[in-house]
């Protein structure tokens, strides 16, 4: 390749770099615009459904919902009416009415529990209490070790001077010292929240104690931090700040608000318990009023202060430097408060100049001239306020510089911020001798410290009179300012000692992070299930696990995310509302950045993802562009299909086997979008290290689509073996079958109706499983069906009483009419001896041999093939007697999907 052509590839690829990061940038914009029309719709629904308790507002926008077609719940009245109708076709009107009666009664109840459980100030329930509390419990602050060492600084920044010295002068020491810092504006509750879910020490500079710092302060404290309350200024004693003249000046209104201020800083100190001040004398008052923790980090100087002076000094051009005999006094006052500090030198400053005509004042800000100045006329110059670099460039054209302040302990509590601003630039000063500039000034050398009108006068005389002491004592204050307050000098010698930057923690076995839309207590799927059971028992084996997942979205922390533990796992939840968009569900930049921030918080040697849909697969690229080794388990066909379990409309199967996208738009209409998500998708599961899936069918699926089969693996979901011994069927008993997966038509639920109506005899019970009656209210209801057996409703099993729903049947149906990535209930059932009816093919029938252990039916949407397979074991139902499942011992167990799953996880790191 020639230069020219190596060149040419070279800007290529630049431009690829520039276009790249403005492709990140616009998509980072559109996601900041989609929060807020998204927080600004759910103002808007608040708004207008505010009044929506109420019987009236709810009557009338229930009429009015009724009289356009549509239920409160957004059914259409066609949908409903349809459905009615076919009920009592089929069932009758006495089975309609009664369906209707719970429908309504269910959902009163639930209206019912949940205005009990508000009112209620102790949970109601153990699931109140496995629920939201979990997300408030505090976590321990032995996890703080393990997380990358963070500082988030919340800040008033309104300031811009405080926030210099205070604020981005701390984020650049800490910096120094290796800490990573966040600085965050206390007004924004939602970042403040969010960034303390991944810091490690936290710091509130000037911050009130209104509702929501003080919100902030308890969220810090849950998370085992222990914050920090910095300030520069003696505003949070109102005795002492009452001594302050400058306050004097003020409208009484405006002292008022600033004395009322003070109380609420005095109550966020107490509140964060730990005081950092800018000064000795402001460190002793924090503790006088019993702070037991005081820092004291000085004012000192900072890149920018050093750039703006090197610039200074650099630009000043012989003009600049003299063009006259003047002798320029330059004095900088910061607010229109220091009317009361100047009167301090004012005199002094008048005598000097009445002796010395050349004398000039100049006053940068805002200020009343004292009278006694006036009669001077043009030789008093007052100019507003400048940037800080142009500040800095007028003050290295003077020749001296003051800084009067009234001797009292609120000006003693002040940091000499002016004497360093001047020494830098070889600028001689003359200071009140209040304590900061006490501690620094060497009479004569470095400075002059002056009290009175002659002290005043004699010694601005004496700099003005004499060149070569400006020089000698300007240079003087460079050297004595670069040696004691330079950058990495303070973050060594006093930021270092209360912010040392943690050693490293050795690693304990493979870190792991551990990604699934719902985890518990939100456990919702067997995705989540599983996804639960590996990180427990990665961490049982000596695992770090940390998980990221979806939580609750609860109003006081406006969209914020939340960190708790389960298990002793830190959970990142981040608030994901039920009812996301499908294009949302692909790319949340919001999401992606929490997870980013936890990312780099945890520090994973591995990401494992599972199911991430309505996370988005932004999250996979965050791992892709920091080079984490990431794997992704397919629990199902969200990476293929906008219809996750490839299940249409209609409730039915659709047995593409190599996705057409022409066929998926006529399946989704409207969907123009699909191309678009084929690509990203396609893209995410090319960049992961290794792909598994649950089952060698499911994996046959992803192959013919163009997977690669080196690039995909098979892990068993596995299954908890049972803990109490099976009850020995009596005889004569009737045959039992079970069904657990609910309504939904493409579980097969009106198949098993119609399979059991079609049976002429009646020796059998069926234990239908309603998962709702766990929550007060019923989703099965049987009174319609023309059955001649008995058919029994029993509320979801749990961890507790799983055995006990097994060892009450014999035959298990799992008639599911699409290809299952697994079938957890089917191995739960087999490890049980319970003899399984399933569909095939799919994941659901890998461990069933037909005949043997169970029986095989096709996945053909008839109900006849379901009924031959009943008639066909309560034909030989004596066989249970006594029956044992001859594969039992074959099963995969989550034991085993876990070492296998650790195995996997550690060869993608040790490529």
């Amino acid at each position: 390749m020639t230069d020219r052509q190596l060149e040419a590839l070279e800007k290529r690829l630049e431009n690829a770099e520039s276009l790249l990061k403005t492709y990140k940038a616009t998509s980072a914009l559109h996601g900041m615009r989609a929060d807020g029309l998204e927080w600004e719709a759910g103002r808007l629904r608040r708004t207008l459904f505010g009044l929506d308790r109420g019987p009236v507002v709810r009557g009338l926008r229930t009429a009015w919902l009724l009289a356009h077609g549509e239920l409160p719940s957004g059914v259409p009245l066609r949908l409903i009416a349809r459905r009615a109708r076919e009920i009592a076709e089929r069932d009758g009107i006495r089975i309609l009415w009664g369906k209707v009666r719970q429908r309504v009664g269910g959902r009163v109840a639930r209206e019912w529990e949940k205005r009990r459980t508000a009112r209620s100030s102790t949970p109601v329930s153990p699931s109140v209490e496995n629920g939201e509390a979990v997300y408030r419990r505090s976590v321990s602050s032995e996890r703080l070790r393990d997380f990358t060492p963070r500082v988030l600084i919340v800040a008033e920044l309104s300031i811009p001077q405080c926030a210099k010295y205070r604020v981005w002068q701390r984020k650049e020491e800490l910096e120094r010292l290796g800490w990573q810092v966040d600085v965050m504006n206390w007004h924004d509750v939602q970042s403040v929240l969010s960034g303390l879910q991944v810091c490690t020490d936290v710091i509130f500079y000037r911050t009130p104690a209104v509702p929501d710092v003080r919100k902030m302060i308890d969220e810090a404290r849950r998370l085992g931090l222990s914050p920090w309350w910095e300030v520069d200024d003696l505003i949070f004693d109102v005795e002492l700040y009452r001594q302050n003249s400058n306050l004097l000046s003020l409208p009484p209104a405006e002292q008022a608000e600033l004395l009322k201020g003070a109380a609420l800083y005095r109550e966020c100190l107490e509140l964060c318990g730990r005081g950092i001040a800018s000064t000795r004398v402001l460190g002793e008052a924090m503790s006088r009023i019993g702070i037991g923790e005081v820092s004291v980090i000085e004012n000192a100087l900072d890149d920018q202060t050093l750039a703006a002076a090197e610039t200074a000094l650099t630009g000043l051009t012989q003009k600049d430097q003299k063009t006259t005999d003047d002798i320029v006094i330059v004095y900088g006052s910061g607010t229109r408060t220091h009317d009361g500090d100047f009167l301090c030198c004012a005199e002094g400053l008048a005598a000097a100049m009445e002796a010395e005509p050349r004398l000039r004042l100049r006053i940068v800000g805002e200020l009343t001239v004292p009278p006694v100045l006036l009669r001077f006329g043009s030789r008093v110059e007052t100019l507003e306020g400048r940037d800080y670099p142009t500040y800095m460039a007028m003050l290295a054209a003077a020749d001296l510089t003051v800084t009067p302040l009234e001797l009292t302990i609120f000006n003693d509590a002040k940091s000499n911020i002016k004497f360093l601003e001047a020494s830098i630039l070889c600028v001689p000063s003359v200071c009140s001798p209040c304590d900061a500039f006490r501690g620094v000034i060497v009479e004569g050398q470095n400075g002059f410290l002056a009290e009175g009108a002659e002290a005043w006068r004699d010694a601005v005389l004496a700099l003005a009179r004499d060149p070569v002491l400006r020089r000698d004592v300007g240079e003087s204050a460079r050297r004595d300012v670069l040696a004691r307050y330079r950058p990495d000098v303070i973050a060594r010698e006093q930021v270092a000692r209360y912010f040392p930057l943690p050693a490293p923690q050795a690693r304990q076995g493979l870190r792991v992070l551990s990604v699934n839309v719902f985890f518990e207590p939100r456990s919702f799927g067997g995705a989540t299930l599983v996804a639960e059971e590996m990180a427990a028992r990665l961490s049982a084996m000596g695992c770090d696990v940390g998980v990221f997942t979806s939580g609750p979205s609860f109003p006081e922390r406006a969209g914020a995310p939340i960190r708790h533990e389960i298990r002793d796992m830190p959970v990142m939840a981040f608030p994901l509302p039920m009812d996301v968009d499908p294009v949302g569900a692909l790319d949340n930049p919001r999401c992606s950045a929490q997870f980013a921030a936890w990312l780099d918080a945890f520090r994973p040697d591995v990401v494992h993802f599972h199911s991430v849909q309505g996370l988005g697969v932004g999250i996979l690229q965050v791992c892709a562009e920091r080079g984490i080794p990431h794997v992704i388990t397919l629990h199902d066909a969200w990476w293929l299909c906008e219809r996750q379990f490839m299940v249409k409309a209609d409730g039915r199967y659709c047995f593409q086997r190599h996705i057409d996208l022409m066929a998926c738009q006529r399946c989704v209409p409207g969907a123009h979008h699909l191309q678009l998500r084929q690509d990203m998708m396609q893209g995410a599961l090319h960049r992961a290290q290794l792909l598994l899936s649950p089952s060698a069918s499911h994996r046959a699926l992803y192959l013919e689509n163009g997977i690669e089969p080196e690039r995909i693996q098979v892990n068993r979901n596995g299954f908890s073996w049972p803990v109490k011994a099976r009850t020995p069927r009596k005889a004569g008993q009737l045959l039992r079958f079970g069904f657990v997966s609910g309504t939904a038509e493409v579980k097969g639920f009106s198949l098993v109706r119609k399979a059991f109506e079609a049976l002429e005899r009646n020796d059998w019970e069926l234990v239908l499983i309603d998962n709702t009656l766990n929550l007060g209210f019923s989703s099965v209801n049987v009174s319609g069906w023309r059955v001649k057996g008995k058919v029994v409703i029993r509320p979801a099993y749990t961890d507790e009483t799983r055995d006990d729903f097994f060892n009450a049947i014999d035959v298990l149906l799992f008639p599911s009419q699409w290809m299952e990535s697994y079938g957890l209930t089917v191995r739960e059932a087999l490890s049980r001896n319970v003899w399984v009816i399933a569909t095939a093919p799919g994941g659901q029938a890998e461990d069933i041999e037909d005949g043997v252990n169970g029986t095989l039916i096709p996945l053909d949407g008839r109900f006849e093939s379901l009924q031959t397979a009943i008639e066909g074991v309560l034909t030989n139902k004596e066989r249970f007697s006594s029956y044992v499942n001859p594969h039992r011992e074959e099963l995969p167990t989550f034991e085993s999907q876990a070492a296998e799953l650790k195995a996997y996880l550690e060869s993608v790191i040790r490529k």
